[in-house]
């Protein structure tokens, strides 16, 4: 039942700030408010456990209820450790959200955040369900309020934008449907038996010619959504015409389904498909984080920079879920998280420093140091988090990915590698043109309000934290990890990488 009251709060706290439209400070404090005892509910349901959590093949919490039995579809909702940690990222981001758009948003405050609460519980749902159509539901559901958010919300540009992301992510959903529904139908025609149920399609004995198509289907679905390339056009367009609350959204969660559902589903359902497909989505994964670091460094615009980049750090991601093995799983996630944090603070800077300039170009900031100490201050720490440096969040996703790759994949691991230079070279390019140079002619002299302070200054301690002391999170994803590890190893009847 609590699980299911993780998405049911922001559903129900979403209408409450719709129908609060004209009342705009009350429905930024009824967002924050649902945020916060979603939070709470998220609390009791974790219980402060640290170690054995749960234990491997067995679920933290379950709901199951009976929907539409005569197709088996149900309503299945289950938490892991992984799902634990992506929810609870996805409903700090959130709040993140919220803050960064305390003062941008000025029209229609309620109905704003009546989208950024649906898009929440979209997300939460994706990372809750475990019957396939329940999935299909909750994936759609995401991609509505997230289209309106950047269609009403946006800058210049923000129906092209729009249009450009719906198309993608419609498309590639119709994939994913297809991909689901072939599975259903190979199920039925060995067993006589209809079900939509994650563990029930898991054990599903399927000829291989027919297993590609199905794990393709559900491959290209989640590239997109990441995104890989050369599937990722749709996202700088979104992130630099998205508000700030859909970019620091975008980058921080929405991003991170893709990776979930390649690591949840395409890869146990398809083990043996997957295994023959490594090469090439490692291939990609590697072109992504080249790619991206090259494009990062030809941008002026700081929010397209910051979208080119995620661009590269989720090629890493991407690395350590075909890596399969533990330490890439487990720096595959911390990637996700610390990307999360990292990307959406630079995202909240880029909206902040738009609403004081009134520009996103680099070249017409310059010498912000001087005038604004403190955002700047921020920014320097968060573009250096992103890059990987030694202590924080990201240094330790990175290398652990690299670590797991390397035994079975030393070529790919050291073109992945060389991505690092690139991040490095636009990380000081953004530096030196916003922060340091001569003066620009956009000057500000208002730095960051307590409330913008204190939000960046979460995220900086989650960062810290998770760098200096990241056993925690491992103990909570662990056990997932080794279930989805065996289950799939058992499916292929080989393993798709040794773990250490």
């Amino acid at each position: 039942m609590m699980l299911a009251a993780l998405i049911g709060l922001p559903l129900l706290g979403g209408l409450l700030t719709w129908w609060l439209d004209r009342a705009a400070t009350a429905a930024r404090w009824v967002a924050v408010g649902t945020l916060v005892l979603t939070l709470a509910v998220l609390a009791a349901v974790w219980g402060g456990r640290t170690t054995a959590f749960p234990p491997p093949g067995t679920w933290l919490a379950e709901v199951y209820w009976s929907w539409i039995p005569r197709f088996g579809i149900h309503f299945h909702l289950a938490m892991d450790g992984v799902s634990l940690v992506l929810v609870a990222l996805t409903l700090v981001l959130g709040l993140v959200g919220v803050a960064a758009s305390w003062t941008e948003i000025r029209e229609r405050v309620g109905f704003f955040h009546f989208h950024l609460l649906w898009s929440v519980a979209g997300v939460v749902g994706v990372f809750l369900a475990l019957d396939l159509f329940l999935f299909f539901f909750f994936w759609e559901v995401m991609l509505v309020p997230m289209y309106f958010l950047i269609a009403l919300w946006g800058h210049e540009q923000r129906g092209p934008a729009a249009m450009k992301f719906f198309i993608f992510t419609q498309g590639t959903g119709l994939l994913l449907l297809i991909g689901i529904l072939v599975l259903v139908l190979l199920h039925h025609g060995g067993t006589g038996t209809w079900t939509f149920d994650y563990l029930d399609l898991r054990d599903t004995p399927i000829q291989s010619r027919y297993a590609f198509w199905g794990m393709l289907g559900l491959f290209l679905a989640f590239a997109v959504k990441m995104p890989v390339v050369p599937v990722h056009t749709w996202l700088p367009d979104a992130h630099t015409q998205a508000p700030t609350a859909g970019s620091v959204l975008l980058a921080g969660i929405l991003l991170k389904t893709g990776a979930y559902g390649l690591l949840r589903f395409a890869i146990p359902l398809f083990p043996e498909a997957s295994l023959a497909f490594a090469p090439v989505a490692l291939g990609l994964g590697v072109a992504s984080i080249l790619y991206g670091a090259v494009q990062a460094f030809a941008q002026d615009d700081f929010k397209r920079l910051v979208a080119y980049s995620s661009i590269s750090h989720l090629g890493f991601v991407l690395v350590g879920l075909y890596a399969w093995n533990a330490w890439a799983l487990q720096g595959a996630l911390m990637q996700m998280v610390a990307h999360g944090l990292s990307t959406g603070a630079l995202f909240m800077l880029a909206g902040l420093l738009q609403e004081r300039l009134h520009t996103r170009s680099m070249a017409r900031m310059g010498g912000l140091w001087g005038s604004v100490p403190r955002l700047s201050a921020f920014v320097l720490f968060f573009v250096v988090a992103s890059l990987g440096l030694p202590g924080l969040a990201n240094f330790v996703g990175e290398f652990l990915v690299l670590l797991g790759a390397f035994p079975d994949h030393p070529v790919f691991t050291v073109l992945a590698a060389v991505g690092l230079v690139g991040s490095l070279l636009y990380t000081l390019l953004l530096v030196q043109k916003s922060l340091h140079g001569p003066v620009g002619p956009a000057r500000t002299t208002a730095d960051l309000s307590l409330r913008e302070t204190g939000t960046l200054a979460v995220m900086v301690a989650g960062l810290v934290w998770l760098g200096l002391a990241p056993q925690p999170l491992f103990d909570v994803a662990e056990p997932a990890l080794s279930s989805l590890l065996r289950w799939a190893d058992q499916g292929a009847s080989l393993t798709l990488g040794a773990a250490p």
